[in-house]
């Protein structure tokens, strides 16, 4: 019974991971064209930097990592996946805590999105 339930709850292996990946390099793509921006214009700063927009990103990457890297501990039994993501989803929450408009804001967002994408990669790869 518990096989069938897993088996019908896994159905989909490496669309949640492959979801995951793509907003992180979403993710990724917005920190770096929000410090272009503000850099070229000052007044498209002000929508880019609020923290209301980062909250919801970062909320959205926990709920998706907790679904694709909590999955895969269960399907292929490996935590060093949902480790490594869950170390870059904690260094993405340390950076919002950083001043906005500085470039350490950014540069460990991006360095925590790398490590979150990495820890999908390795939860994709697990699981063949």
């Amino acid at each position: 019974m518990i096989a069938a339930i897993r088996s019908s709850l896994f159905h989909h292996n490496h669309s949640l991971d492959r979801y995951a990946m793509g907003l992180s390099g979403l993710c990724a793509v917005h920190c770096l064209a929000s410090a272009v921006l503000v850099a070229l214009a000052s007044t498209a700063g002000g929508l880019l930097l609020n923290p209301l927009f980062h909250e919801v990103g970062l909320t959205i990457a926990i709920g998706l990592g907790a679904l694709a890297l909590g999955r895969g501990i269960f399907q292929h039994g490996y935590m060093a996946p949902a480790v490594t993501g869950s170390f870059g989803l904690g260094i993405m929450a340390g950076a919002m805590q950083l001043p906005h408009g500085n470039g350490g804001e950014t540069l460990w967002t991006i360095i925590g999105v790398a490590i979150l994408a990495l820890g999908h990669d390795l939860n994709r790869r697990a699981a063949n």
